[in-house]
């Protein structure tokens, strides 16, 4: 081989070397979403259709007051329910804020019982925790179940959760005492 030619592969190789060292320090190879965080959807009981709720409001048992991860100044069909990795257990609130609903005593609790598991995605995304549910609690005031769709959570960016809430058809009546409205005479008989 020349000493020109050897001396060109030396150049060519001190010149790519950088820039394989460059991109691989770049976090173009990690995901968006570097966070471990469930995401709960809200369902029909009656339909299992998937619904959109208004006046709800949701937040951390135990966290600031002003710590809600739902507000019910708008329409959600999911929300994001934040585990705390320096714990076991994790809960929350649902309180229905509309004027017919608004009653401590509607209001529900989810408690989500898991195992933290540190987990090392790469060099350029770093460490975060996955979570491994081990049980759940919940009360039945509006809320009718919940499901686990898959007991571990990532940084996947998916629905693990379902909440199903009992839900009425627009045309019931919301009085159960009040009697049907009569069947009116078919005029063409």
């Amino acid at each position: 081989m020349s000493a020109l030619r050897k001396l060109l592969i030396i150049i060519v190789l001190a010149a790519i070397t950088p820039l394989a060292i460059l991109t691989g320090c770049s976090n173009v190879g990690c995901t968006e979403n570097r966070n471990s965080i469930p995401i709960a959807g809200f369902y029909s009981y009656r339909t299992l259709d998937p619904i959109v709720i208004d006046s709800l409001a949701i937040g951390g048992v135990g966290a600031p007051a002003d710590t809600l991860l739902l507000r019910p100044n708008g329409n959600a069909g999911q929300v994001y329910l934040p585990f705390r990795a320096t714990a076991n257990e994790t809960q929350f609130y649902i309180k229905y804020q509309r004027k017919e609903l608004d009653y401590p005593e509607l209001y529900d609790t989810l408690s989500f019982t898991y195992t933290s598991v540190p987990y090392f995605a790469s060099e350029d995304c770093g460490a975060m925790y996955h979570y491994n549910i081990t049980r759940l609690d919940y009360t039945t005031h509006l809320i009718d179940s919940v499901g686990i769709v898959d007991s571990l959570i990532t940084n996947l960016e998916r629905e693990t959760i379902r909440i199903f809430f009992r839900t009425a058809d627009p045309d019931e009546s919301d009085d159960p005492n009040e009697p049907d409205e009569p069947e009116t005479p078919d005029e063409n008989l």
